[in-house]
């Protein structure tokens, strides 16, 4: 059966005549996104608080669902700016303030800036945050989230791409080429706005997949139809996903996925303010302040980057083997570490650090032999004793049977 369902868009008209134009927009739809073994990861991280109703139920003119992927593909806007909402809930076990430091000093290092984007954007990963979005084309937008009399920035103006942490005085600094027509150039370490997200979410859009149109509603003040996407196959922990389409010019304006666990939305992400007019030059400019610690990145012209600063390539280091088992929403990432799994407990393989990490997981058994499976509400991991990964957007159950296929 084909992705795009009937059930719920009676009375439309059926797709253009034009199938080669179809097909193009299908394509353009699709490209911008990741495979979906990683969609709940890369999704995951940011999101938008559930307080966000829908304030209205609009009478538009019917549409199919593939007529509102096609309106999202060929959407040209390129001047807007709004205020997103974010948060995220994935359930993971409290750590107290642990989590957050973490996240914020994982790719500092020594001689690092706070400033830096790969190490700050991580925070959007959990909580409720603030943030301001504003773009004049492919090569001017700013990315503000807004902290308790704090704000960190990061603007890119043609060639160069500041970011600012208030709280720290810090500012980061790199140069990227300007962007090529049709291409965006805006930092992308962490999707920011609901256009990001449903980005990564068409990539899903194939025969595994449920499409409909799922009724309007008011986002922002804007007039959207809501786009309603849901596995079909058995052990993905994506219930659905919904994105609130703006009617006239085709922008996601609001994104929720909701697990298959039921309760509230592990990511909800949506404008609360949103205008789609060129933000004044001003917007975009940018000088450090006074006292402020300036770090030039790796990208920056007649600059080298810290010593320490972490190098993108190492994170793909011991992936090599890196496979996938099955297809769409069920599909499972595996590979093997080359290490022997969770410590034991004992005092040579970690004492009282191993039990901690043993007492976050689940103990399982299997053809595999024995392991400890790492949950979320959404992203789930087995890590075998002999030192195999098995990852996905599945269920517990779904990473024993593979893993037990496999061996």
């Amino acid at each position: 059966m084909a992705p795009y369902e009937s059930d719920r868009t009676a009375g439309a008209e059926g797709l253009p005549d034009e199938a080669d134009d179809v097909r193009a927009g299908r394509r353009k739809a699709a490209r911008y996104v990741v495979p979906v073994a990683v969609v709940g990861v890369a999704a995951a991280t940011i999101g938008l608080v559930p307080a966000l109703a829908d304030s209205g139920d609009p009478s538009l003119p019917k549409i199919t669902a593939e007529q509102l992927i096609e309106k999202i593909a060929k959407s040209d806007v390129q001047q807007l700016s709004g205020t997103v909402k974010v948060s995220t809930d994935l359930g993971l076990p409290s750590l107290g303030g642990l989590e957050s430091g973490m996240l914020s000093g994982a790719t500092k290092g020594s001689g690092g800036s706070s400033a830096d984007p790969q190490s700050k954007l991580m925070e959007l990963a959990s909580g409720t945050h603030t943030v301001r979005v504003a773009a004049d084309g492919p090569d001017k937008a700013k990315v503000s989230v807004l902290e308790n009399a704090a704000e960190y920035s990061i603007i890119h103006n043609g060639n160069d791409v500041w970011a600012y942490d208030s709280k720290s005085n810090e500012v980061y600094h790199s140069t990227a080429p300007a962007a090529e027509k049709g291409q965006e150039k805006a930092p992308k370490d962490v999707p920011t706005t609901p256009k990001e997200l449903a980005d990564e979410a068409l990539k899903s859009v194939d025969d595994t997949t449920s499409v409909t149109v799922d009724g309007t509603a008011q986002v922002a003040g804007r007039d959207a139809y809501k786009l309603l996407i849901k596995p079909k196959q058995s052990g993905s922990t994506v219930g659905a996903i919904t994105v609130a389409v703006d009617a006239k010019t085709g922008v996601p304006l609001k994104f929720t996925l909701v697990p298959t666990s039921g309760g509230a939305a592990v990511v909800d992400a949506g404008f609360t303010q949103v205008a789609f007019a060129k933000p004044a030059a001003s917007t975009f400019d940018f000088t450090p302040p006074k006292g402020a610690k300036v770090t030039e990145g790796k990208d920056s012209k007649d600059s080298k980057a810290p010593e320490s600063a972490p190098n993108r390539g190492d994170l793909g280091k011991g992936l090599d083997g890196l496979k996938t088992i099955g297809k769409g929403w069920s599909t499972i990432a595996e590979f093997d570490t080359g290490g022997q799994g969770m410590p034991s407990g004992s005092s040579s393989d970690g004492g009282n650090v191993s039990g901690f990490l043993n007492s976050l997981g689940d103990h399982v058994k299997g053809k595999f032999g024995s392991g400890t499976v790492f949950s979320t509400r959404l992203v789930n991991a087995l890590i075998t004793d002999d030192g195999k990964v098995y990852a996905g957007a599945v269920t517990k159950d779904a990473l024993v049977k593979a893993a037990n296929a496999a061996h």
